[in-house]
């Protein structure tokens, strides 16, 4: 194929090749080509131009496939605009020839086409330089279409539309003869050639004015004529036609348009609409032959005559546009309504045809209305509808209005349900008036209008749930108030059930009482059903139909009820049998018609009560459901001798009767009714084949049998298009009705299936057949084998009896059965054993899959395989696919052929590759024939489906079909005409298949794999050229899956070019794969994508859809208009996701771009919403009126890409902004810098960061937390919280000590109040408290005056719930009322904490009163005004805390303590709700617990409230207390039992949580709660608790362990053991005050007799589980050993201490393990001495394991943190009073040596590696035992030795640091005070230290260290001086003067001498000024008998006379280093 790849075609390489490779060479050359010549200069394509076109004039005669001729006749329009342009006469002239050739050969067809399609192409691109040649060509070419077979036809009409679109207004001359030819094209019998004529027409309306004037009615009638039998690709093309010319006509009325100046006829909008009326109404028989049938009323309007029409008038309006429709809406609504109404008696004769006009009537009003219009006008269009309602109601004559009324009460709902919260202000307008005009409707005497009226209360009641309530109530009142009217209690009883069935949309539900309300009314209306015979029949529909709508409402509603339906149920039905036969004969007509309806109504209830209540399903209910089973069926049984009775009133009543018992038996189990399995078989098989029926309703019936896939090949009208709310009525064909909601008024509270449209239940008649067929699956699965046998020989002989179409109706009804009970055993995994069973259902599929109807066979292949599947035998699938293979091999009808070949396929879908191989080749064998019989397109499309499964189910096995398959598809692409869409469609899923089957493989670089791969981007390219929508579809889906497997071939410009031209196709389909396919290119490289998108909008010539705005907006901004006019969920879902993926990998890239884009979506809106919030804050700032201004300017920009979207895309842009706000938190740290931010902005000003767009985020959130839509007001909040969240501590770089949000501050307070007014939602409030609580925590706010105004909406929402449960409102569910009260308290809760937390950060020595101006700015202040704010309500908040959290605690005990709890519920729930309330106490408990732990410290468990003496704990503010029973009794708790019930209840709700938590329990909530705790635990009383009390140390201790073991969180590790600590301190303080307290009470007793206090008693025995010491112990061992494995023998699988490199800790882990060793030194003290001998080695072996783990050497000679840690922890134990304890002294004494001797042996390892270990580090810790423990320790002499040489060897180490810190530890050690310890050290080092300072002498130091190291040296030896006795002073003086005087400088020396040396000089001049007086006796011989030293001291002296005075402090500076670091070392450790 390469060799294709050049300008001019290789004909060498393309004559060595087969035919098939020819016809891809030639097609790959002109792709190839195609690209080279746009790309190549002008004179390169004139030098080759002569020669090109003789190749390609050549081709012509080589019969090009139509793929080919299109691409050919593209590349040379394009050589001739590009080159010369002489020799194009030439090349007209001999496609002239070719065409008026008279061959007719079917093998010079292709040549003529590919003429045909030349001359079309050619005029398209070089249009008018053609000059008059046109006339001769259009002559020539209409001459050719009389004689042309549908092919020529075909093309022939697209070449005309490109030569009227190349020649344009020039071509008038040939206007007629044009218009004539398509006239006559346009009813073509051909489908393909119609819609031809079609584009060909429209191309001509756009220069032949007389087709919208003169001729305006011909062309109408002429589209009706061309809809009648036309297919769906008809109706869309004519439908446009016929809706732009329309339009066209409209249009041109205004003036200045060409028309207007030439005379022509005028339109008016009323003629153009009776135009269309006139189609809709009567068909294509028009105005004049309203012929002797029409005027008989006998003739009815065929279905694809009004449903092109329908789409007409869709056509018409989008067209005109949403502005057009604005204006003139009231007109094209009335008339649109008029379609339905009684002055047009044809078009709603019958119920059939009223209901099938409905649905198109509805059609085009949801589809204009719901979809042109913006929010603005849509409520505009409410109150117009709302109007039309008023005076339809007031037309007397009922049959006139009714269908009027049905449409738009169903137009009005649905605007309403999509407007949502929107809509609110319209219903609180009284003047339009609207829910009373549709109450009124509610009693119309139609049913159908009931039903429409109860069904929009239901589209209100879902939109607004705030009216749920209220109309429910109203609905109930006139139920009550009219039991005596027939109309009100069937219409008021469906707007009940409607509105019970909107309650699960409602999350906020309705108050629980409303249930036993309903209940009540329900048994009331059954009761009095028998008291008045004119209204029996209502009053027991009514009943029933509430019972069941009361049933949606879900368990925690019915279980109250029960009971009761149980009772209802069991009397509704005879007891025995018996007493059905007295019934039978007893009863007349009229009674059996109550009769029945009241059991169909019990049924429907029970039904409705299975499905919606399955957790209530308990054996004891079922057992209670079961016993009025079998008398339904033996009623059942005896209802056709009862029809035979009493005739036809009761035939409506029994087959409801019929379908609702055969509903309830679908979802039962069938074990209940095994008793009558048989009784039910017979019954159904009786159903199935009933003489009387007459409907064919295979649509129905077999779609859900038949595989989804199957489904696709046999019509459009079964796949999903925009069009199917109308086409559906096209499937069932004329007799049978479409669903609609009178036919089964119980569906009405049924969950909606497709997302707002009315329910539409099929007509009894027709839903009884399928209910029976599926029923007989399950039943015919569980009878005994003879039953099932016999029952399947009859159904045999019931279609073998039967004649005709009813044999059809028969056969389709038998095989739907048997189909369904083959899935049913399949499904439950069953098998068919016998023969003869085998045999029957063989001879039933067999027949089917060679029947007429194309569904039957595909649901019979299905079968087929579904046989084969359950018989579950090689031998018999074998058999089968023989069966088949002979069938194909011998039959010549299409029928068989289609049928058997889609069985094979089935075959492999359900048996994949089990099947042999040989199989395998005798299928492919097989189909490949047929896939190529060119005579009948069905086979071909049937046989290559069928190929299709086979590939994708083959597996591996087919890798060796690959090729010849795709060299077959790759044929057929070229070659099957283009007008034979299926077989393309088919072609498409083999391709699919095939590449799907190569997979990965794709990517390799051998040469058959490549040409593999060449060959499918060219079968790709082919289906994208294809005319038909779904073969582009399928070609995107196959390029969408090469792209997955092999990337780097898929030229990704080009594809994602052919997506947005796609992107607003009118095909669902189409849209559906273009974004399937965006979806996953985004998720790998979504910037190249956007970026392509934007080159191709900006490149392409032609206007991309006028929808999809990408030049402008970019690709993104294409898809979120593309967002705001879709409704189909799966595409809407794709897109948001798409949007998504495109927003994780570019937001932070592309930061302005989106933002823009969520602001212009946001902003488009805020045109109504800007009224509401400027005067709101114009009055309360006043002089801050510029934040008002940002707000409310409305955009100046030029005209807004988004008009008016609707609020749900707003929620998703305002959703967006959260996104793109935490994708900058994970990129660049300047995107919350704005100081940051403005500075590498000025660097590159393409920068861009967040923060510099702060004011955009606010204005966002702004404008959608006060829309008037609650979703998007929820969105904003939540836009608003994570905008404070993330900015609150982002600094004001021009105010230092201000942060950037507080500008802001008017703009949230603003944006919060609306959600604080009484008629806001309880979850919009909630939210509000949220963002409210936040604002006030984050600190952004220090004024106190400007923190009020959030505070205050605080407090009046306190004030609004103080009065509890009670006093809220009763609109919503109580369980809405709880999460407010909870919101709120939460709120409270986090404003509190962090008040307390400022509080104590902020406390000062000083108070408040010397709060200077300073301490005011940074805010210390307002830290104490902050909680001075909540101190005001602490009183009420802290008892509703406390009621709160008793709430919880009731509320979390497991389910057997159930009876237990209170009746009434509790402070803020109701007992009937506590399930639904308990998620929001889940949600809010955590700070509470926590606000509440810090209440109770700051009291100190001391204060009791004032009046909280006497009442007791659980008394909350609300007047339903918990307690009253207990405490009306004597019973007042003592303020000591409060505080202990207090303690309890925290303690309790904090271990319950923390040792059970679930895997959802957020961060959030356990770190409060580990607050909480350490707060108790801050205050002596509750620590007091806790030590006293063991068993819950212990516990509290086991479920620490647990958290810090599950969680791995750090900072919840280290807040657990902050309370372990805590717990320990208790535990402390309890012992240290026994011994006081026993010490004090025996004081006179001897000191022996003491009992011994903490833990190990007298035996030192711990024991786990009992003991608390060991619970910390084992905490603090898994803390460390986790950090630090090596501690652990175990794990290092070493005994002994194992040598090991050591290492640095995290900060994490550092702090960790600091906090565990802090716990471990404090453990002795809660021992006694024995117990305290027992830990000891643990707790030193793990210190000491600690430090010699971590001693790292650090720069400086710093001590990391773990081990200044450890030697803290070392100084603790080592001077713990136990160690001086004379029970414990000796055993104290021998382990501390050993730990001693440990730190000692980890210098001296065993093998060389220890060698990384920080001697300073050990040192120190040696320091540490020296100095901390008492000295018989250290002072043996074999570990006194050590440790000397250890300060010896390190005296010998070069480094000065280490050099240093030894002198600073010698320094403590010999001021010791105890001589034993210190004294040895001196006689041993002393002179050691004086050699080497001598030695300093002669080497004077070079840097600042070396002067370090002499001067610790010195302040060593000054130390020896002072502790030397007296008598060895003088001679130790006498060795420092020396050291000390040769370090100073004469005059000239100290000039020139460096600063250290200078520094040294003074230092040693200080020293000698403080030693010589002290000891002047000395100083004054030693200077006597040294003259040089005498000299060279008062040389320095001299010199140094002026300089001292300045010099001194200089020195002291220089000093203070050393000192400080030694002064650290001292307070840390020793």
């Amino acid at each position: 194929m390469e060799l294709a790849h050049s300008l001019l075609l290789n004909e060498e390489a393309y004559n060595q090749l087969g035919e098939v490779q020819k016809a891809e060479f030639i097609f790959e050359w002109l792709r190839y080509l195609e690209k080279l010549l746009l790309a190549t200069s002008r004179n390169d394509v004139r030098e080759t131009q002569k020669t090109l076109v003789e190749q390609l004039l050549s081709l012509l005669n080589s019969s090009p496939g139509p793929p080919t001729r299109k691409l050919l006749a593209k590349n040379l329009a394009i050589l001739y605009s590009i080159g010369d342009t002489f020799s194009v006469y030439e090349a007209i002239d001999k496609c002239n020839d070719l065409i008026r050739s008279k061959d007719d050969s079917p093998s010079y067809l292709p040549t003529k086409l590919a003429a045909v399609v030349c001359l079309g192409s050619l005029y398209k691109k070089l249009g008018r330089i053609l000059g008059n040649t046109f006339t001769d060509t259009v002559g020539n070419i209409l001459k050719a279409m009389k004689s042309a077979e549908s092919q020529g036809r075909y093309e022939i009409m697209l070449s005309l539309q490109n030569i009227l679109s190349g020649l344009g207004a020039a071509a008038a001359p040939c206007h007629r003869d044009v218009y004539k030819a398509a006239r006559s094209c346009l009813t073509d019998r051909s489908m393909a050639v119609r819609c031809a004529a079609a584009k060909c027409l429209l191309e001509l309306q756009n220069e032949a004015i007389f087709m919208w004037s003169t001729d305006l009615d011909s062309v109408a009638t002429l589209c009706f004529k061309s809809f009648e039998g036309s297919n769906y690709d008809v109706r869309i093309s004519v439908s446009k036609l016929l809706g732009t010319i329309l339009a066209k006509a409209i249009i041109s009325q205004h003036p200045g348009t060409a028309a207007s100046r030439q005379s022509i006829r005028r339109v008016s909008l009323e003629e153009v609409l009776e135009l269309l009326g006139t189609g809709f109404l009567r068909g294509s028989s028009g105005f004049l032959r309203a012929s002797g049938d029409m005027l008989k009323g006998t003739s009815s309007v065929s279905r694809d005559v009004r449903v092109g029409v329908t789409q007409a008038y869709v056509v018409f309006v989008s067209t005109l546009g949403g502005a057009w429709l604005e204006k003139n809406f009231a007109a094209f609504f009335s008339h649109i309504l008029s379609l339905v109404s009684q002055s047009h008696p044809k078009a709603t004769q019958t119920q059939i045809d009223a209901v099938c006009c409905r649905r198109c009537v509805s059609f085009i009003l949801r589809t204009t209305i719901g979809g042109l219009l913006g929010e603005k006008a849509q409520l505009a269009a409410v109150k117009d509808i709302c109007q039309a309602i008023w005076k339809l109601k007031k037309v007397m004559d009922v049959a006139a209005s009714q269908h009027m009324l049905v449409c738009a009460l169903q137009e009005l709902g649905n605007l309403i349900h999509n407007l949502g919260t929107t809509a609110a202000p319209l219903l609180q307008d009284s003047s339009t008036g609207l829910l009373d005009s549709i109450l009124s409707v509610i009693l119309h005497p139609s049913i159908s209008v009931r039903l429409a009226a109860a069904w929009c209360l239901h589209c209100i009641a879902v939109a607004l749930p705030s009216y749920l309530t209220p109309l429910l109530d109203r609905c109930l009142e006139r139920l009550t108030g009219h039991k005596s009217s027939p109309e009100a209690v069937t219409g008021f009883s469906f707007a009940v059930a409607a509105l019970l069935g909107a309650v699960k949309h409602c999350p906020l539900g309705i108050p629980h009482g409303k249930g036993k309300i309903i209940m009540t009314l329900a048994e009331d209306l059954l009761c009095s059903a028998a008291q008045n015979s004119r209204l029996s029949a209502q009053r027991t529909q009514a009943g029933w139909l509430l019972i069941s709508a009361l049933m949606t409402l879900g368990p925690a509603v019915v279980s109250h009820h029960l009971a009761r339906v149980l009772l209802l149920w069991k009397c509704v039905f005879p007891a025995s049998p018996k007493d059905l036969e007295t019934e039978k004969s007893r009863g007349d007509s009229f009674t059996w018609q109550v009769t029945l309806e009241g059991r169909a109504g019990a049924l429907c209830a029970i039904k409705s009560f299975v499905s919606h209540c399955g957790d209530l399903l308990t054996e004891e209910v079922i057992q209670r459901l079961l016993p009025p089973l079998p008398c339904a069926v033996d009623l059942l049984t005896q209802l056709s001798s009862i029809l035979k009775i009493y005739g036809s009133p009761l035939k409506t009543p029994s087959v409801v009767y019929r379908q609702r018992l055969y509903e309830l038996l679908i979802l039962l189990p069938p074990e209940t009714y095994e008793g009558n399995l048989c009784a039910i078989l017979k019954e159904l098989a009786a159903d199935l084949t009933a003489p009387d029926i007459q409907v064919a309703a295979s649509t129905f019936l077999l779609p859900p049998l038949c595989h989804q896939d199957d489904l696709l090949m046999l019509s459009p009208l079964l796949q999903e298009t925009d069009h199917r709310f109308i086409e559906e009525q096209l499937l069932l064909g004329n007799g049978v009705a479409c669903g609609s909601l009178e036919y089964d008024p119980y569906s009405i509270y049924e969950k909606d299936v497709e997302g707002d449209s009315v329910p539409k239940p099929l007509p009894p008649a027709l839903s009884v057949i399928s209910s029976a067929s599926r029923l007989f699956g399950v039943v015919c699965a569980h009878v005994g084998e003879t039953q099932r046998l016999l029952i399947l020989e009859q159904l045999l002989d019931r279609i073998k009896h039967t004649k005709g179409a009813r044999q059809q109706v028969v056969q389709l009804h038998v095989v739907s059965s048997v189909s369904s009970f083959l899935k049913y055993v399949a499904g439950s995994k069953g098998c068919l054993s016998p023969e003869e069973m085998k045999r029957f259902a063989l001879t039933l599929v067999t027949g089917a899959l060679e029947c007429p109807n194309p569904l039957l066979r595909c649901a019979a292949a299905e079968s087929w395989a579904r046989l084969a599947q359950v018989v579950d035998d090689g031998a018999f699938t074998a058999g089968l696919a023989q069966v088949s293979f002979d069938k194909l091999k011998s039959a010549r009808d299409v029928v068989t052929r289609t049928g058997h070949s889609l069985a094979l396929g089935s075959l492999h879908r359900y048996l994949g590759g089990i099947s042999s191989s040989q199989h395998l080749n005798s299928c492919i064998g097989i189909l490949y024939t047929l896939a190529q019989d060119s005579t009948s397109p069905d086979v071909q499309t049937w046989a290559l489906h069928s190929l299709s499964l086979i590939i994708d189910f083959a597996g591996p096995l087919y890798y060796v079909h690959v090729e010849p398959t795709l060299s077959l598809i790759i044929m057929l692409l070229l070659n099957v005409p283009p007008t034979h869409a299926e077989v393309h469609q088919s072609l498409g899923r083999c391709l699919n298949a095939l590449i799907t089957t190569l997979g990965p493989e794709l990517q390799g670089n051998s040469t058959s794999i490549s040409t593999l791969r060449t060959s499918c981007l060219l079968g790709c390219a082919v289906m994208q050229d294809n005319p038909d929508c779904l073969v582009q579809a399928q070609a995107i889906s196959c390029l969408q899956q090469l792209h997955m497997f092999a990337p780097r071939h898929v030229n990704l410009s080009s594809l994602v070019s052919c997506l947005c031209v796609n992107l607003c196709s009118p095909y669902l389909l189409l849209r559906r794969a273009v974004l399937a396919c965006l979806r996953q290119l985004v998720q790998r490289e979504a910037a190249e994508v956007s970026e392509h998108a934007v080159m191709f909008a900006k490149d392409s010539r032609e206007e991309l859809t006028p929808d999809a705005n990408i030049r402008e907006v970019g690709l993104e901004g294409a898809l979120l208009i593309l967002l705001d006019k879709e409704t189909d969920e799966r595409l809407c879902h794709d897109i948001k996701e798409t949007l998504n993926y495109m927003l994780t990998s570019t937001a932070v890239e592309k930061l302005s771009l989106w933002l823009k884009l969520c602001k212009d979506v946001l902003a488009a809106s805020a045109d109504f919403t800007a009224v509401t919030c400027v005067d709101t804050m114009q009055e309360e700032e006043g002089d801050k009126g510029d934040d008002a201004s940002v707000l409310t300017t409305r955009h100046d920009e030029k005209s807004h890409p988004f008009t008016n979207p609707r609020w749900a895309t707003r929620v998703f842009a305002a959703e967006c902004v959260c996104r793109i706000i935490n994708q900058c938190e994970n990129a660049n740290s300047a995107h919350f810098d704005i100081a940051l931010a403005q500075e590498m902005k000025k660097r590159d000003s393409r920068n861009d960061f967040l923060v510099l767009h702060l004011a955009d985020l606010i204005r966002m959130a702004f404008m959608a937390a006060t829309d008037h839509s609650d979703q998007l007001r929820l969105s904003g909040l939540e836009m608003l919280l994570v905008v404070i969240r993330r900015f609150a501590t982002v600094p004001e770089p021009e105010f230092p000590g201000h942060v950037i949000l507080e500008q802001y501050q008017a703009n949230v307070g603003a944006a919060l109040r609306p959600a604080f007014t009484s008629e806001t939602p309880p979850d919009v409030t909630a939210k509000a408290c949220q963002v409210c609580s936040a604002w006030i925590a984050s600190g952004v706010v220090s004024d106190l005056n400007d923190l009020r105004r959030v505070h205050q909406l605080l407090v009046s929402s306190l004030t609004k719930i103080q009065a509890g449960k009670e006093a809220l409102s009763h609109l919503y569910n109580e369980s809405a009322s709880t999460m407010e009260i909870l919101a709120v308290l939460k709120a409270w809760a986090e404003v509190y904490i962090i008040a307390v937390q400022r509080h104590k950060n902020h406390r000062q020595p000083l108070k408040t009163t010397t709060c200077l101006e300073d301490s005011i700015r940074n805010g210390s202040c307002s830290s104490d005004g902050l909680l001075d704010l909540v101190y005001a309500d602490l009183g009420t908040l802290s008892r509703l805390w406390l009621a709160a959290l008793q709430d919880f605690a009731l509320l979390t005990l497991p389910s057997e303590f159930a009876s237990q709890l209170p009746a009434e519920g509790g402070a803020f729930y109701t007992a009937e709700t506590s399930e639904n309330a308990k998620l929001h106490y889940y949600n809010s408990w955590a700070l509470i617990l926590h606000a509440t732990a810090l209440w109770l410290t700051s009291t100190g468990f001391v204060v009791a409230d004032p009046d909280e003496g006497a009442s007791n704990l659980s008394r909350p503010v609300t007047p339903t207390s918990m307690c009253q029973g207990s405490s009306s009794g004597a019973t007042i708790k003592s303020p000591e039992d409060v505080y202990t019930d207090r303690f309890h209840l925290i303690l309790g709700i904090s271990v319950e949580f923390l040792c059970s938590l679930r895997s959802d329990a957020t961060m959030e909530s356990i770190t409060a709660c580990l607050h909480a705790l350490q707060a108790l635990l801050d205050v002596p009383w509750p620590r007091s608790k806790i030590g006293s009390d063991q068993d819950l140390g212990i516990e509290l201790l086991n479920v620490l362990h647990r958290v810090i073991l599950t969680r791995e969180s750090p900072s919840i590790q280290l807040a657990s053991l902050e309370v372990v600590r805590q717990i320990i301190c208790a535990a402390q303080e309890h012992v240290k005050e026994k011994r006081r307290s026993a010490e004090v009470d025996d004081g006179a007793a001897e000191k022996e007799t003491l009992p011994e206090f903490g833990e190990g008693k007298d035996t030192g025995g711990l024991v786990p589980g009992k003991s608390l010491v060991f619970a910390t112990l084992e905490l603090c061992v898994c803390i460390l050993v986790r950090q630090l494995p090596e501690l652990n023998p175990k794990l290092t699988g070493s005994p002994g201490v194992k040598a090991r490199k050591p290492q640095m800790l995290s900060e994490d882990g550092s702090r960790l393990v600091s906090a565990a060793l802090v716990i471990l030194s404090e453990l002795p003290a809660v021992c006694s001495p024995e117990g305290s001998i027992s830990i000891l080695p643990t707790i030193l072996y793990l210190t000491i394991g600690v430090l010699r783990e971590t001693a790292v050497k650090l720069p400086g000679g710093q001590l990391s943190s773990t081990v200044a840690a450890s030697l803290q922890a070392l100084k603790g134990i080592l001077s713990s009073p136990m160690a001086r304890a004379e029970k414990s002294h000796t055993a104290w004494t021998d382990l501390l040596r050993s730990a001693l001797t440990t730190i000692l042996d980890c210098w001296d390892p065993v093998d060389e590696t220890h060698q990384e270990l920080d001697e300073v580090s050990l040192l120190t810790a040696i320091t540490v035992f020296i100095l901390s423990t008492s000295p018989e320790v250290t002072t043996i002499p074999c570990l006194q030795k050590r440790c000397i040489d250890k300060f010896k060897a390190t005296l010998e180490i070069k480094d000065p640091v280490v050099q240093i810190k030894t002198y600073q530890l010698l320094h403590s050690i010999f001021q010791y005070p105890n001589p034993a310890v210190s004294y040895p050290y001196i006689y041993s080092l002393a002179s050691c230290i004086m050699e080497k300072l001598q030695e300093i002498d002669k080497r004077k130091p070079e840097n600042t260290a070396e002067l370090q190291i002499f001067q610790e040296g010195i302040k060593v030896l000054e130390t020896l001086v002072t502790v030397a006795e007296e008598h060895h002073r003088s001679p130790l003086v006498a060795c420092l003067l020396p050291i000390l005087i040769s370090f100073l400088l004469d005059e000239n020396a100290l000039g020139s001498a460096t600063s250290i040396m200078r520094n040294l000089h003074d230092f040693a001049l200080q020293n000698l000024m403080q030693i010589g007086p002290q000891y002047s006796s000395v100083f004054k011989s030693l200077v006597a008998s040294s003259p040089a030293l005498k000299a060279r001291l008062e040389a320095a002296i001299k010199g140094n006379q002026e300089s001292v005075k300045v010099k001194i402090p200089t020195s002291k500076y220089t000093k203070s280093p050393g000192k400080n670091s030694s002064i650290q070392l001292k307070t840390s450790f020793l």
